[in-house]
Parts: C-alpha cells; structure tokens; sequence
C-alpha cells in the first residue's frame, strides 16, 4: 500500500484549482471531475514518490490534461468513425405483446422471473436452472409452474404449453 502521509492536505489544497483547470479544458464539468478524479487516483498510488517533486500539483495536473485530451480524442476518434461508416441502423421499437409481457413480468417474484427467464429465454434446461439458482429441481418446477399460471393471468392467455422436462 502506498505511502501516504501528506496526501490528504495536498488534495484538499489543490483539487478546487486542478478541477477548475481542467474543467476550462474541457468544458464539461462531468470529464474534468472524472479526469481529476482518475490523476489523483494515480497520484496516491504513486504518492511516496510524487510527494518528493518540486511541485507535486504540477504532476498531477499534467496527469489529468492528458486524461481529459485523451478522452477527448477517443471521442473525436467515434465522431470520425460515425462520418465514415453512418449511424448504426436503429433498432425497431419493441411490439405490444413484448412490451405487455415484460410488464407482466416485472409484477412476478424474482425467483419466478428468473426461472423463466433462463428456461425461456436462454433455453436452459431445468436440471441446469436448478444448478444456476442453487435451488432443487422440485422447487425450479413450481416456480416455472406457478411463473407460467401467474404470466397466463396477467395476460389473459388461456393455454400455455408445460414444457416437456418441468
């Protein structure tokens, strides 16, 4: 663990002006808080050493101008690729009946909800539901069970299919 003897008093004397600094950077005051956060991270890692500079702020606030105009690059690097290759095609809007079951859904227990999840959605056979939720086969069973009975009423569906292993 590094040293740190001292950092407290140096961050609380010199973040105001380090995050002012940065924050006319960039002009954004979400990435200068996270550029200053991520410089001062470094610093303490690395405080038995940056605490023997001349100017130990120094140090940090160029860390922090590197952090925010490397961001500042990775963003302006999207910004290119999205000229060059387009916007992404968007993706249809969900219908009414996935809408109305993931409502239906969210008014179920969690257990429930998850058994079906895994056994509907990710085709996960029961044994293997069971092993997933640290819970015995039997108990799997009913909570698909009384998962599917409680989704047919919320729905107003009037058959749905057991599956062939539950």
């Amino acid at each position: 663990m590094p040293e740190v003897d001292g950092f407290d008093e140096f961050y609380r004397g010199s973040r105001q002006r380090l995050l002012g600094f940065v924050y006319v950077l960039t002009g954004n005051l979400a990435e200068a808080q996270d550029a200053v956060q991520e410089a001062y991270i470094r610093a303490w890692q690395r405080w038995s050493t940056v605490r023997g500079y001349d100017d130990p702020e120094a140090w940090v606030r160029v860390v922090a101008s590197r952090i925010a105009v490397s961001r500042w690059r990775s963003l302006r690097s999207r910004a290119r690729a999205y000229l060059r290759h387009g916007a992404e095609e968007s993706m249809p809007a969900p219908s009414t009946d996935t809408v109305e079951v993931v409502a239906a859904l969210r008014r179920l227990p969690e257990e429930q909800r998850v058994a079906l999840a895994l056994y509907y959605l990710l085709g996960m056979p029961v044994a293997e539901v069971a092993r997933e939720t640290e819970a015995p086969v039997g108990t799997v069973k009913a909570r698909l069970s009384r998962g599917r009975a409680a989704l047919a009423e919320l729905l107003a569906v009037v058959d749905l299919e057991e599956p062939a292993d539950a």
